[in-house]
């Protein structure tokens, strides 16, 4: 697996909830006093135009937050208890529990990130997710309507963070200057950790003896966002993003479950297994094999998925998409390959080949929110 070589987020500064909660207000100070200092000496060198602004902004970067609002779609009953209003029937509504969500970033909209700890009911692993709303979630307008699931995946070991939830990316940003232009649905973007430590990757997959990374992709991080926002039921609104090996486990994850996932964007990826963990295993390996996987979706004739490779024209890989493409991307599976000029194996250059095309490529593939008419709170 390529290791991805810098231009990544920032390291993690949300280590997981200690169990002692002054302990954590206590952290959460330092950590806002350190962000103050270093916003304030930056504001110095470069004139202090925009302190107040920067403070601002990231000030409550650690604090409580969440992504519920005074949802439109809701009545109360007599008892003061809210009562959900019908949704259309392919939405499905959160049913909960409510994940608790500490801030993570701020884009310049208002839109936040939100970094909570799941601790996954099915495969027992316990990681750090990330989650951007679009500003359209919280709009009246929406509020019975579902909303597609990008699920975004780092390159590297992809632990404790994942890259995708800075700012610096702009991957949240490009999907709110797409959906402005009218190129990009607004979707609800989730970072899940794609690996349980920093010594191996473990290819997204239930590699014997080892995490269940598998489940916890395919199974415990959707069933977390099931639980917590309004998506779809079926196929149609869920895709995978993901950058190197985060671009292999979108790729796996829709090749193994095309059920579930209808759609990847796999970056600079490999096609096939590579992790030392398979090694006593080549059954098991064979079964997270993407190419294996496509082949039997080829011959049982469905459902059909869409794969979108990026690759930049200053990275090497370009042969296996290639070849992945030409063995494998007919019938069912739908395969395009969109070369990055002048681009290198990052996530930057990435988040430009997407708002190229691949945003408004991966839009035309899932289903659309459906906005409505207004609904105030009272009715």
């Amino acid at each position: 697996m390529q290791q991805y070589p810098g231009g990544g987020g920032p390291s993690d500064p949300y280590p997981a909830q200690p169990a002692d909660g002054r302990r954590d207000r206590r952290r959460r100070r330092n950590r806002r006093t350190a962000r103050v200092a270093s916003v304030v000496a930056a504001a110095l060198v470069a004139g202090g135009g925009v302190l107040a602004y920067r403070l601002d902004a990231f000030s409550d970067n650690g604090e409580p937050m969440s992504f519920n609002q005074q949802n439109a779609a809701d009545e109360t009953d007599a008892g003061d208890r809210p009562a959900r209003r019908p949704a259309g029937p392919e939405v499905s509504l959160p049913a909960g529990p409510e994940a608790r969500f500490v801030r993570a970033n701020r884009l310049p909209d208002g839109t936040e990130i939100g970094r909570t700890t799941l601790h996954g009911g099915k495969s027992g692993f316990t990681g750090d997710v990330w989650v951007w709303t679009p500003k359209e979630y919280k709009d009246p307008r929406y509020a019975r309507s579902g909303f597609p699931v990008l699920i975004a995946l780092p390159g590297g070991h992809g632990y404790p963070t994942n890259y995708w939830m800075g700012t610096d990316l702009g991957l949240q940003q490009a999907v709110a200057d797409g959906v402005k232009a009218g190129t990009s649905l607004p979707f609800i973007v989730v970072m899940p950790v794609i690996n349980p430590d920093r010594k191996f990757y473990y290819d997204g997959s239930d590699i014997p003896g080892h995490p269940r990374m598998g489940t916890w992709m395919a199974e415990d991080v959707p069933d977390f966002v099931k639980a917590n926002f309004r998506t779809f039921a079926s196929r149609d609104g869920w895709a995978f993003m993901g950058s190197s090996s985060g671009g292999y486990v979108g790729l796996k994850q829709v090749m193994a479950h095309p059920e579930r996932f209808k759609a990847v964007i796999a970056s600079g990826p490999e096609t096939a297994p590579d992790s030392p963990l398979w090694k006593g295993h080549e059954k098991e390996k064979r079964e997270n094999d993407p190419e294996v996987l496509a082949q039997r979706i080829i011959d049982r004739k469905g459902p059909d998925v869409y794969v979108n490779f990026q690759i930049g024209t200053r990275e090497n890989g370009r042969e296996k998409l290639d070849r992945f493409v030409r063995n494998w991307g007919k019938g069912p599976v739908h395969t395009t390959v969109r070369v990055i000029q002048d681009g290198a194996h990052n996530g930057r250059d990435y988040v430009r080949g997407m708002r190229e095309g691949s945003l408004e490529w991966i839009s035309r593939v899932l289903q659309a929110p459906v906005p409505g008419p207004a609904v105030s709170a009272e009715g």
